[in-house]
């Protein structure tokens, strides 16, 4: 069984559960200050930060899974976005459900392509598990706030605010936490959000000065033996179009499965 066979409802499923949680499972405080509100919508989520100055966290997805996608769903969906007094968000259908006549769908609501994200999965036992001589441990309540804040530092995103609503992560049950140590520094962390029979990675991120010593490949190992000892079968992941992490993943064994363009929506 290939990645291929993979269907959107896993490989999209599970990414919009884990943006879902971010964000509608933080501190009801942290929510108000950064303006978030969520939704779920035919199936997927629409999420809305209001002060993100990222441009990151406002998103919607996970869609054509159980409703298909129409003009209509996005025109809820931009409707939700103005409503949240959104500036600008993005819109992420996997190619396969997308309609025949979505060009005219987007350019009917002001959609611009933007970039695109891979999206990529694996065996488990068909991963090369790599090493680093960095220390890779799961991460406790203790250290979240350290945990965060390497996340952050790593994505170069600010930490106010968003430092409170990722720490929240490492103490909800739905994930486990990994980092990786240079001594009593933490400098690269990961996330893991199990649904099913599948994984996910997510939150991989390295601080700059410790880049190129295996650091996310040995987050990665871990986070797949966490899963294989979960009874997962599949790890999937998702990163941008070149780079580093694309590199890391394909090289422990992650296929790309397509790429999914995000779409643009601004105020």
């Amino acid at each position: 069984m290939s990645p291929q066979s993979l269907t959107p409802a896993v490989l999209e499923g599970i990414e919009a559960e884990f943006m879902y949680r971010y964000q509608a499972e933080c501190p009801q405080a942290t929510q108000e200050q950064l303006g978030i509100r969520t939704a779920r919508i035919s199936g997927g989520v629409a999420l809305s930060m209001r002060h993100d100055p990222t441009h990151y966290w406002s998103k919607a997805l996970g869609f054509g899974v159980e409703e298909p996608v129409t003009g209509a769903l996005i025109e809820e969906l931009v409707a939700f976005y103005r409503a949240n007094q959104t500036v600008r968000a993005g819109i992420q259908i996997a190619p396969d459900v997308l309609p025949p006549d979505w060009d005219g769908i987007a350019e009917a609501h002001g959609l611009k392509a933007g970039s695109g994200i891979h999206k990529l999965a694996g065996r488990i036992e068909d991963l090369t598990l790599g090493k680093s001589d960095l220390r890779v441990e799961e991460v406790g309540a203790e250290h979240a706030r350290e945990w965060a804040t390497t996340l952050l530092n790593g994505f170069g995103m600010p930490l106010e605010g968003l430092r409170s609503m990722t720490a929240a992560i490492v103490t909800n049950p739905a994930f486990r936490s990994f980092g990786a140590w240079d001594g009593d520094r933490l400098v690269a962390v990961g996330n893991l959000l199990i649904r099913g029979s599948a994984a996910s990675l997510n939150a991989g991120a390295t601080l700059p000065e410790y880049r190129g010593r295996g650091a996310q490949s040995a987050l990665i190992a871990a986070r797949a033996r966490a899963a294989a000892d979960a009874g997962c079968a599949w790890v999937i992941a998702e990163t941008g179009e070149s780079g580093s992490s694309l590199n890391n993943m394909r090289r422990a064994g992650l296929q790309s499965v397509y790429l999914r363009r995000n779409w643009i929506w601004e105020a």
